[in-house]
């Protein structure tokens, strides 16, 4: 075992460390357990594909499935069932690819900063900006389905899905679990920012200056690209 790896233990116990920690794995187990939404996606895509493609051939397949499967098969309902499954995909992987740090930035600053820099940056961003707005959006997100549960509210189509109300409760609840990945985040640019400087622990968003550029994604990549150029600078002046 390393002195890092130790000092890394023996300072992990923190009050927000251990909270922060709590909310990864809460985030990360609804996350790795939604992303299996994406096997009846695939699946009710294809049925509808597959089943409008065959439609007037000598063999009606999805005709066939209506008659004899079930009604659900009406592409009409398949494709309800997709915008549903596609729902259920994206709200609950949303705080997962945070925690992750999967999501899409724009990072032409702050990849050339330092980690209490970046953290300054985290810090705001999840305060002023990813928390506030999450909370506003589960607020009228939460109105939006005990409304929806209220008035029994069913498709605007008339062979469509009806519970409405199932779908909608699973976007707040998506949207809770993104808070708690926004919270988790920020316990820790707080640490970052405002802890000791020997206070080290696995980041999420962040890298610790002595692991600065460690991964495969942003600058460790740019730097990459950079170097595998001047190997073939260097190649063919050597050929010269």
């Amino acid at each position: 075992m390393t002195e890092m790896t130790m000092a890394r233990r023996e300072t992990s116990a923190h009050p927000l460390v251990l909270v922060s920690y709590k909310l990864k794995t809460f985030v990360e187990f609804i996350g790795q357990h939604g992303a299996y939404f994406i096997l009846p996606l695939i699946l009710f895509t294809m049925l509808d594909v597959f089943g409008r493609k065959l439609t007037g051939t000598w063999f009606d397949a999805q005709l066939w499935l209506v008659e004899n499967v079930s009604p659900m098969f009406q592409s009409t309902m398949l494709q309800e069932m997709e915008w549903h499954f596609h729902t259920a995909l994206f709200a609950l992987v949303l705080g997962y690819g945070f925690t992750r740090n999967r999501h899409v930035r724009v990072d032409l600053f702050r990849m050339h900063m330092q980690t209490r820099a970046q953290a300054v940056i985290e810090l705001a961003g999840t305060m002023f900006f990813m928390i506030p707005y999450t909370i506003v959006v589960i607020y009228f997100c939460g109105i939006f389905a005990y409304d929806s549960f209220l008035t029994n509210e069913i498709s605007a189509s008339l062979v469509g899905m009806s519970h409405r109300w199932v779908i909608k409760t699973i976007l707040g609840f998506g949207l809770i679990v993104a808070l708690a990945s926004g919270i988790a985040v920020w316990l820790q640019a707080i640490l970052v920012t405002f802890g000791p400087k020997d206070l080290r622990f696995q980041l999420m968003t962040l890298e610790w200056p002595e692991d600065m550029g460690g991964g495969v994604e942003g600058y460790q990549r740019m730097v990459l690209a950079e170097q595998e150029t001047d190997m073939k600078k260097i190649g063919e002046s050597g050929k010269g």
